[in-house]
């Protein structure tokens, strides 16, 4: 993830620069809009968690399925601004429909590859994207980013299983095979479970989780430090 790359002192020259390579694309005004939140307070920065389900694990082979947003505002989950969106395949689904239940019919009016990623861009512009294992997720954005602009970025982004993972270590807890799961994450914080491998449910799961790590961690954080500590 970029953030790893970059100290914070460079993360907005990043911004720009590569906002300036995008040209007049949905990913350059995305990165501009980006920008001035780096030294906001996350307690009032626009965020949102997104969750995408795909064919299976492989950027370079797999593809996109379905996009689940969640807006948070001032540490508020704004359930009416909630989308999901499918995605056409140039495929079948096949076994991957039995995790996350979406069959090839339901995808013949389906928004093609790459508008729904000028879709993802558009509606996430100005807000700080938040996923659990992140990594997973923005490698299929910056595949199609590759694709689509000639520029294979991968986005900053708040990674929830990060901020665990932090969290644990620091307490010198066991990582234990399946601990940093979305479900086992939020059962630490009280949170309840939810069924897994729904874009929209997990986005929510996922935006849940870090509101709870949030009030765990305290007040005072920008937004480019809790960057840094999710990296």
């Amino acid at each position: 993830m970029v953030h790893r790359l970059l100290p914070g002192r460079l993360l907005r020259p990043w911004l720009r620069l590569n906002a300036n390579r995008a040209r007049q694309t949905p990913l350059a005004a995305y990165l501009r809009a980006l920008e001035p939140l780096l030294g906001m307070a996350v307690a009032r920065a626009p965020m949102m968690a997104l969750d995408l389900e795909m064919t299976g694990l492989d950027p370079r082979r797999d593809q996109l399925l379905s996009i689940g947003l969640v807006p948070i505002e001032a540490g508020e989950l704004l359930l009416a601004g909630a989308r999901q969106v499918l995605v056409r395949i140039d495929a079948s689904v096949g076994h991957s429909a039995t995790l996350h239940g979406i069959v090839d019919r339901e995808l013949a009016q389906a928004m093609t590859q790459s508008q729904a990623m000028d879709w993802l861009l558009t509606r996430t512009r100005g807000r700080l994207l938040v996923a659990h294992n992140a990594p997973l997720d923005l490698s299929f954005i910056r595949r199609r980013m590759q694709l689509d602009h000639g520029l294979g970025i991968t986005l900053p982004a708040v990674d929830t299983l990060r901020l665990e993972r932090r969290r644990l270590l620091r307490q010198a807890q066991d990582l234990t095979q399946g601990s940093l799961r979305l479900g086992a994450c939020r059962s630490r914080y009280g949170l309840p479970g939810y069924a897994g491998h729904h874009a929209l449910g997990d986005a929510l799961a996922c935006g849940e989780l870090l509101l709870a790590q949030l009030s765990a961690m305290g007040d005072g954080l920008t937004v480019a430090e809790l960057l840094r500590l999710s990296s």
